[in-house]
């Protein structure tokens, strides 16, 4: 049976309860697609993150489209290369630009308030991850307002695939809400 599924990735501290996965999943549940929407919880551990997502696409039904926002970006390009799927990122961090030695020390999650410590050896994982992507795998969404990600480290490494840059905005993706019948056929929906 054929039955696209879209898998969102949050990002570094966030949850499935980020506006963009909520927003989402209400835009499919109103158009009788629910159940072809899926947004995991992810571990703070990359390694443990991508091997949720991976069982996650491994007993999918159908063809799996990625949506990826921030460090769920990341994700999504490497689960996109490992698996052989397209993926739409989101505002996505460019792991191999970033210093992700700025990121060790304790956090909180932004919707549960769990607290948790990146480490090292979670920054060496990222690292690790990092996959060249496949330019017509892949749809970049991006703001250049962004103010946590340099747009411009995505927009290079990204080179070569379908990309959609606006002006202003912010890390959220402000616009989101206007791509999404985008996503969907990008997703076959």
């Amino acid at each position: 049976m054929d039955r696209p599924l879209i898998v969102f990735l949050h990002g570094f501290c966030s949850s499935p309860a980020s506006p963009k996965a909520r927003l989402l999943a209400e835009y499919m549940n109103a158009r009788g697609l629910g159940d072809r929407f899926a947004c995991p919880p992810l571990s703070p551990v990359p390694n443990v993150a991508v091997a949720t997502a991976g069982r996650l696409i491994e007993r999918a039904e159908g063809p799996v489209t990625l949506v990826g926002s921030s460090l769920g970006g990341h994700y999504a390009n490497h689960l996109a290369e490992m698996h052989g799927l397209n993926a739409v990122l989101v505002n996505p961090a460019a792991v191999h630009c970033l210093d992700a030695g700025k990121f060790i020390g304790e956090h909180a999650n932004f919707h549960t308030g769990e607290r948790f410590t990146f480490t090292a050896a979670h920054a060496a994982q990222l690292a690790a991850q990092v996959r060249k992507p496949t330019p017509a795998r892949y749809w970049l969404l991006t703001e250049s307002g962004d103010e946590v990600l340099d747009w411009r480290q995505a927009a290079e490494f990204y080179v070569g695939c379908r990309q959609t840059v606006l002006p202003g905005g912010d890390h959220s993706f402000t616009r989101f809400a206007e791509f999404m019948p985008q996503i969907l056929e990008f997703a076959g929906l």
